[in-house]
């Protein structure tokens, strides 16, 4: 069960930022941040990677409903080819925090970096597996960059995005072998750039 296990004594809005996609060869990176209702919990959070779809999608429509506040972010193909998966993670991170309706207190931030911000913030890693706001934040990244996976399947069809997301499994290597890259694919990366 995941609880709050670093600085319990903190008070006010704390969120937990996350961003999901660093690992594919397409698509943007996502990020969000959750603020958490002390006195309205949800049940079952955990790191976006252990649960199934469904579940995914049943925690996304609750915390939705009970945080006290949510954003998401993200940084494009683009920015991610000219910043670097790292800077443009640590972007759409910002951009996350930025649109939240609260003004966060403190911030935990899964990973090892924290993005040059002027909240108090401490990275965490495995926090999508220590800190519950980091977890609901894990699921919103997920399950939003999943349905833009999906979308984009739609537009560029015959890489199996829908599948794999973007991530370099073998069907994806193949295809992009077959039919080399598209728009949404990082140029900077190698197993794109190979095929440039």
């Amino acid at each position: 069960m995941l609880a709050f296990s670093l600085n319990v004594n903190l008070v006010g809005n704390i969120a937990g930022v996350d961003e999901v996609g660093r690992g594919p060869l397409a698509g943007n990176v996502f990020a969000a941040a959750v603020i958490l209702d002390p006195a309205n919990t949800i049940s079952g959070l955990a790191d976006s990677k252990i649960l199934t779809a469904s579940k995914r999608i049943d925690l996304f429509d609750q915390i939705q409903k009970k945080a006290l506040a949510f954003a998401l972010g993200k940084a494009s193909v683009i920015e991610i080819d000219h910043l670097n998966i790292l800077q443009a993670s640590l972007l759409a991170m910002q951009r996350a925090v930025s649109a939240l309706e609260l003004h966060p207190d403190f911030i935990y931030v899964d990973g090892n970096h924290c993005p040059h911000w002027a909240y108090p913030c401490q990275a965490v890693v495995k926090g999508d597996s220590k800190i519950m706001a980091i977890a609901a934040a894990s699921i919103l990244a997920k399950v939003t960059r999943d349905n833009e996976m999906l979308e984009l399947d739609l537009i560029y069809p015959g890489y199996g995005l829908a599948q794999h997301k973007g991530y370099p499994t073998q069907q994806h290597l193949l295809s992009l072998k077959n039919l080399g890259p598209c728009p949404i694919h990082r140029r900077s990366f190698r197993p794109v750039a190979a095929l440039l």
